[in-house]
């Protein structure tokens, strides 16, 4: 009989009146020549029988029929790429092991004692340290690799997304949670009125529940949407005495009529206010909203950019450039020759020409 065989042959040692049992083809052969009948860094299992892949055929328990070859279990999976703690027995093998192991569990005295044992080592954390000492070394098994990459194909980068937010919709909880204990109140949201009652910003809220400066003004309308919008919809004389102080040194009645200055009319970023008076770009955004001005990104880069194109128009006697850009593209001008008009570089027409102003 070759290796290749697949029909039914009686199992060594039971003679021509045993059961006959199935052999798998080769599937192929060890660096030393000895063929496997199943997969690397897998199970074949029918759930009541496994696959050996020493000899092909199907059992109820591998793990006993390795004596037959002379091989151990953890030689076995580390030559064919399972994890150690792999079942070799079938599903129901392992059923009726489990059923005749629950008395023993209970009148056993001997059985008793080792599973206290392993309880209290395990609460001590030494099996975690005795399986990372064996572990270190040894190559990571296949049919973990496998599985790892399974799992990395079934989940997609929006179920990945969504499972960092809920990570972080947790971990937000828990510190809120911890919080409120920590300073004697039901809820943080209970904590936060109270010490906003009381004059204090929520910077220093966070500070003194030892947390990051900004870390309400980031996740307080997360956390207790009510209380968030409740707070940042303080009035304007509601804003704390360090911002009060800031911009009263600055020369301005309230907050609302410096950010009014700085961001519309002088048209400064959030981080250059934030630098200049000293806060966080967090605590900038929330003062704006407190006082009913809306933010504008890259405020200093736009207002630079609508000079620009105000004072081009002005040269040129029109009043809007991409209306120019626009009437002279329809006149048939290339590129070059309304740059060579307007004295501006082409990109800079071209940008102008996507404008939705841009209607001759």
């Amino acid at each position: 009989m070759t290796a290749e065989t697949t029909g039914a042959v009686p199992w060594p040692g039971q003679g021509s009146r045993g059961v006959p049992r199935a052999v798998r083809p080769v599937v192929g052969a060890l660096a030393d020549g000895t063929p496997y009948y199943a997969p690397i860094g897998e199970v074949v299992s029918d759930d009541a029988t496994v696959t050996c892949h020493l000899c092909g055929r199907t059992l109820k328990s591998v793990a006993a029929h390795l004596r037959a070859h002379g091989w151990t279990k953890a030689a076995y999976c580390e030559t064919f790429g399972l994890e150690r703690g792999q079942p070799l027995e079938g599903q129901e093998t392992r059923k009726r092991r489990a059923a005749s192991f629950a008395p023993r569990l209970i009148f056993d005295p001997a059985i008793r004692a080792g599973s206290a044992a392993g309880r209290q080592r395990a609460a001590a954390g030494e099996l975690s340290k005795d399986a990372a000492r064996a572990s270190a070394g040894r190559p990571l098994p296949e049919q973990r690799r496998r599985k790892a990459s399974r799992a990395a194909a079934a989940a997609s980068s929006e179920v990945a997304a969504q499972a960092n937010r809920d990570r972080a919709a947790r971990h937000r909880a828990e510190v809120a949670a911890r919080v409120a204990s920590d300073q004697g109140y039901p809820t943080l949201g209970t904590y936060v009125l109270a010490r906003v009652a009381s004059g204090a910003s929520l910077a220093a809220i966070s500070r003194e529940a030892g947390l990051h400066k900004d870390w309400l003004h980031r996740h307080l309308a997360e956390v207790d949407p009510a209380v968030g919008a409740a707070v940042r919809q303080r009035p304007a004389g509601r804003d704390g005495p360090r911002w009060l102080q800031a911009v009263t040194a600055l020369g301005f009645a309230d907050v609302s009529s410096y950010l009014r200055d700085r961001h519309l009319v002088r048209h400064q970023t959030v981080s250059a206010i934030g630098g200049e008076i000293g806060m966080s770009n967090h605590a900038v955004a929330a003062a704006l909203t407190r006082s009913g001005l809306a933010r504008t990104a890259h405020a200093s880069r736009r207002n630079a950019a609508r000079e620009r194109a105000a004072q081009v128009a002005s040269v040129l006697g029109v009043d809007s450039v991409p209306r120019y850009v626009a009437a002279r593209r329809a006149a048939g001008w290339t590129w070059p020759a309304i740059a060579a008009e307007c004295g501006q570089p082409p990109s800079w027409l071209r940008r102008q020409a996507a404008l939705p102003d841009a209607r001759p």
